[in-house]
């Protein structure tokens, strides 16, 4: 693979996507590339049908969790910053797997560095995968590490 200048590295802020974060900031420093951090957020709100929601509780529930996301985002940066990468931030709303692959696209990232939960079964059957997602539509490579 040739040397990268951008990787993009989707997280769900979640534990287990401790070990694809570590593994991107391994990449970025290896590469001197850019490391840019997404997450991306959909409220389940959004998906409870004919339910009346007012529209200042909706809106305070998306800043809440737009800020609880940036504030994921900025303990990330500051990691990778002091392991001496260059990073920045994207907290964005809709579907995951859409979501991921445009940010990919618009930043013109070279590499997607994302975890996988390992799901199986009935789990995987009504939640899907966004990784299988991401590596069917993604323009570029995907590298899929799996969570502990």
């Amino acid at each position: 693979m040739s040397q990268l200048k951008r990787i993009l590295h989707p997280s769900d802020l979640s534990r287990a996507s401790g070990s694809a974060f570590a593994k991107a900031v391994e990449l970025a420093k290896d590469n001197r590339a850019e490391l840019v951090l997404v997450h991306v957020f959909t409220l389940p709100l959004q998906m409870m049908g004919e339910a009346y929601i007012p529209p200042d509780a909706y809106a305070q529930v998306e800043a809440s969790t737009r800020a609880w996301a940036k504030k994921g985002l900025d303990k990330l940066i500051a990691k990778a910053k002091k392991a001496g990468v260059r990073a920045r931030g994207l907290v964005l709303e809709g579907i995951p797997h859409d979501r991921i692959t445009r940010a990919a696209r618009s930043n013109r990232t070279d590499l997607i560095v994302m975890g996988t939960h390992g799901r199986s079964g009935l789990a995987k059957l009504f939640l899907g995968s966004v990784a299988a997602h991401v590596l069917s539509t993604a323009t570029c490579p995907v590298m899929t590490v799996r969570g502990r």
